[in-house]
């Protein structure tokens, strides 16, 4: 065991040195002249100054939560609760935050970097805003790996945790902290991206005529502002959580899986398993990003291509490492289970990829809602509508046949072995995310670029130097919405993880309140200890006939909706205070849109930063709420249907209104490329409807959905003892 837990380190060490040394390749770069060293001064104090606002509201819920953890933990003596957890879920959400923080800071100094790049060439663009992503990739997989080994070494060395499945089910628990940070920077920062992007494109290209980005428009710093708060910031410490959710609801199930045999030695390599592919995978990710390149006067499709080497070689290079190093491993099974790992690789190359089709300009679908603007704003929102609707069936498709498959796998082919089944689709997960470091580069990039052009149209730049950050742009459109799927897809195989981790915290709960056996209604009688999931199924009955299962089923639906209807709600409100805002200053200001006069910027910003800071916390803390209320009332198989319900219609709810989302963007993009009328004619006022209506979908609710998923997952385990304890059916 000892000698495996320092490849983590390794791994982390070359993440964060990686990172260093982009952030100072992209630093050495000229942030042009002065025009576009003022705009950018301005993003950055914009962002800084949301942050700072959210890490004070945060912090203070932090506080709360803390202190309500550890009242249940020390007096309870540990029994209901580990006495690590309130200290687990204070790191996880620190070191969310600064993936989240870092990665905004390289953003924010990038954008007018990105634009000048441009100016000299597209493929240098593409060079600046793609190694300034890879900052915020590597940034995040290098402090996931260091958090995971610091609480692997501390646990083992220093607490004196030898016992493996105690050691992975704590691991567990920090998680959550990471979870409830991500959930608070996407909601929050997506309120305040889409609230200033809405306010500006409806009052300043439908109403006012002026193009996106245009100096005139006083919302624009603030749009600005929100893409690195939200798309940068927010996917930050969402793929944090996803990425370190997975590996160390891995490893828990690895303890487990293998405590039937007796061999402790082979459940210490279980629970390693997991980081050292993510380990491995860094530095092959590394690779990757060498192999970016693209030609002048690129293509949208071939831009794509381009960033599909990078993350596709690195994909091949993990896929043959896996074998390599499970082998080394010798864990049992060990050939099988690295194909489970494949499994993972290809669900999110399929999913990528799909998304990509139904939402990149470069395809029928998009275009098809493009040309719907013909017609009107009416068609526009009913193409794209039944665009996310079809867009479902492939990942869907993608991630059965990969539960499937890799649960196969894993298990010997036999759907009886289950706890060596769900083994291998946890760690089918965990090679899902093997390239995050390249996958969020690709995602991180997209935000950047679109800061690019929006200096480039407010420095005046010229046309030549905007249709190559519109291209990027536009690319950025496809990478974030890839990102998101990419995500969501990893929440579907993590939070199936995470549901059979919560089966074991049962099992340990159970045997702290002191019940070491389980009696069944026929008479039988299993040691706790000994009992494997299925046993649990069994005396819980969690059946479809029981109707505290279907109960919890329908409330997790429910959530799944009711939390989007929180955030659209309140997007709807935040953007309806910008237009009016908007609106205003065209009409008190005089000269604004002479040029003649200077937009107060401050004052939008202000306005979406306060809507943002108000409408989070409610949405944040009822994923919170849902699954300890569930427990209290229907207990341990009110909560399974509840995670059960919360994944299934999340998941699609999730891929359905991204697809949507970015596909109404990208139709917008593709009419501003000159077709159907090209920018200011009715196609394009229409498309423009279409992609506000889009805004809500794509940000703060649909890719919000898969940290509600795994944060009620990580509340319930947290939570089993107390569930276990006390429940009123």
């Amino acid at each position: 065991m000892e000698k495996y837990l320092w490849i983590g380190f390794i791994g982390a060490v070359i993440a964060l040195l990686f990172a260093v040394i982009q952030r100072k390749k992209v630093m050495s770069y000229s942030e042009g002249n002065a025009t576009m060293q003022k705009i950018a001064k301005s993003i950055r104090e914009g962002a800084n100054a949301y942050l700072k606002h959210q890490y004070s509201t945060v912090a203070k819920v932090f506080a709360v939560v803390f202190v309500i953890l550890a009242i249940i933990a020390f007096a309870s003596g540990g029994s209901m609760l580990s006495k690590f957890t309130p200290f687990a879920f204070l790191t996880g959400g620190i070191w969310s935050m600064l993936a989240g923080l870092i990665g905004m800071k390289i953003a924010t100094n990038a954008n007018a970097r990105t634009a000048q790049a441009a100016s000299e060439g597209l493929n240098r663009g593409l060079r600046v805003a793609f190694s300034s992503g890879s900052v915020m990739g590597f940034t995040v997989v290098g402090l996931g790996m260091l958090d995971i080994s610091l609480w692997l070494v501390g646990l083992y060395f220093i607490a004196g945790i030898t016992d493996p499945v105690e050691l992975g089910n704590i691991m567990v628990m920090n998680g959550i902290g990471a979870s409830f940070m991500a959930l608070f920077a996407r909601v929050g920062g997506g309120i305040y991206t889409k609230a200033a992007d809405v306010g500006a494109d409806l009052v300043g290209k439908v109403e006012a005529g002026i193009p996106e980005d245009d100096p005139r428009n006083p919302a624009t710093i603030a749009d600005n502002v929100g893409d690195n708060v939200g798309d940068v910031a927010g996917m930050g410490a969402d793929l944090y959580e996803s990425y370190c959710g997975s590996i160390l609801a891995t490893s828990a199930l690895g303890a487990a899986a293998f405590v039937a045999s007796g061999d402790v030695e082979m459940q210490y390599k279980a629970v390693v398993a997991p980081m050292l592919i993510a380990a491995v995978g860094i530095v092959l990710s590394i690779i990757g990003i060498f192999a970016v390149r693209t030609k002048e006067n690129a293509t949208i499709r071939e831009l794509l291509k381009a960033l599909a080497i990078g993350t596709n070689l690195s994909s091949v290079l993990i896929a043959l490492s896996t074998f390599g190093i499970l082998y080394l491993l010798e864990l049992d099974n060990w050939f099988w289970i690295s194909c489970s790992v494949i499994i993972g690789l290809l669900v999110g190359i399929v999913i990528g990829q799909s998304t990509e089709y139904y939402t990149s300009q470069s395809y029928k679908p998009t275009q098809r809602v493009s040309e719907a603007g013909l017609t009107g704003p009416a068609t526009v929102i009913i193409s794209g509508l039944g665009l996310g609707m079809l867009s479902t069936a492939i990942p869907v498709l993608a991630v059965v046949a990969g539960i499937i498959c890799s649960f196969l796998f894993a298990s010997g082919f036999d759907f009886n072995n289950v706890g060596m089944g769900l083994y291998g689709i946890g760690i089918a997960a965990v090679g899902m995310l093997s390239t995050l470091g390249i996958t969020l580069a690709t995602d991180a990039y997209g935000p950047i670029a679109d800061n690019a052009g929006g200096n480039a149209e407010m420095s005046g730049l010229g046309k030549e130097v905007r249709k190559r950050t519109d291209a990027l742009d536009s690319l950025g459109n496809t990478t974030a919405a890839t990102g998101k799927g990419f995500a969501i897809g990893s929440a579907a195989l993590t939070g199936l993880a995470l549901l059979a981790s919560y089966v074991e915290e049962i099992k340990i709960g159970l045997l702290r309140l002191g019940e070491t056996v389980l009696t069944f209604s026929d008479g039988k009688a299993i040691e706790v200890s000994k009992a494997s999931f299925s046993d649990f199924m069994i005396y819980y009955d969690v059946t479809l006939m029981n109707p505290k299962v279907l109960a919890g089923m329908f409330l997790g639906s429910m959530m799944a909706f009711m939390f989007c209807g929180l955030t659209m709600n309140a997007v709807g409100r935040a953007a309806g205070h910008m237009v009016e805002e908007v609106r205003r200053q065209f009409r008190e200001i005089p000269g604004i849109l002479t040029g003649k006069a200077e937009p107060d910027y401050a004052r939008c910003v202000a306005i979406s930063t306060k809507g943002a800071q108000h409408e989070m916390v409610l949405p944040s803390l009822l994923a919170i709420i849902a699954p300890i209320l569930t427990g209290l009332i229907f207990g341990v198989t009110g909560v399974v249907g509840l995670l059960i319900g919360g994944l299934s219609t999340g998941f699609v709810l999730a891929i359905f209104m991204a697809n949507s989302g970015g596909a109404w963007d990208n139709a917008k993009k593709h009419i501003e490329e000159g077709n159907h009328g090209g920018k200011g004619s009715e196609a394009h006022k229409a498309t423009v409807v279409g992609d506000t209506v889009g805004d809500p979908f794509k940000d703060p609710s649909g890719p919000s959905l898969n940290i509600l998923i795994k944060l009620m997952s990580m509340v319930a385990i947290v939570m089993a003892g107390l569930t276990v304890a006390w429940s009123l059916f």
